[in-house]
């Protein structure tokens, strides 16, 4: 199945991670990284190869890494989002911290630096619209807060009783 944004995507000159329209599925990225990888890999094919291949070229290199980039940094934005989700759902910092190979701390400043960052964007996005605000209110900031002060063994659900 095709849809007109997909479409888009597909046809877009992508040379900058700017160049991804916002909200891109990421199975896309993948997708259009991995056309370019192939061609680029077709390269150190010898000259006489006996199929009919395509070659990459600067344009793959290119949109190979900016590609790479826009992924990155999806993966980034939406990783406190799935730390505080895991968390709400039983998993311990010793748990998370495996996950991500870090230390339970790094995975503690890691959600509260998220819920920083979105409490922020909550507050600022009142005064624009009222109807439709983004990020976290103050109540539930200091909820998702409460997650870091959990034991590194301790679950959501031990904590409640």
């Amino acid at each position: 199945m095709s849809t007109p944004e997909y479409e888009r995507f597909q046809a877009a000159t992508i040379r900058r991670p700017d160049d991804v329209p916002p909200a891109t599925p990421l199975a896309w990225h993948a997708e259009r990284a991995t056309e370019h990888d192939n061609r680029l890999a077709n390269r150190s094919l010898r000259e006489d190869f006996p199929y009919e291949i395509e070659r990459g070229d600067l344009g793959d290199a290119l949109a190979a890494l900016a590609l790479r980039e826009s992924m990155h940094r999806m993966i980034e934005a939406q990783r406190g989002s799935r730390i505080r989700e895991a968390m709400e759902m039983g998993a311990t910092w010793y748990e998370m911290a495996a996950a991500l190979d870090i230390t339970p701390d790094e995975a503690r400043t890691l959600l509260r630096q998220w819920a920083d960052g979105q409490h922020r964007l909550h507050r600022g996005d009142v005064e624009r619209a009222a109807d439709s605000p983004l990020g976290l209110t103050s109540e539930r900031h200091a909820q998702v807060l409460a997650l870091t002060e959990l034991g590194d063994n301790e679950t959501v659900q031990a904590a409640v009783r």
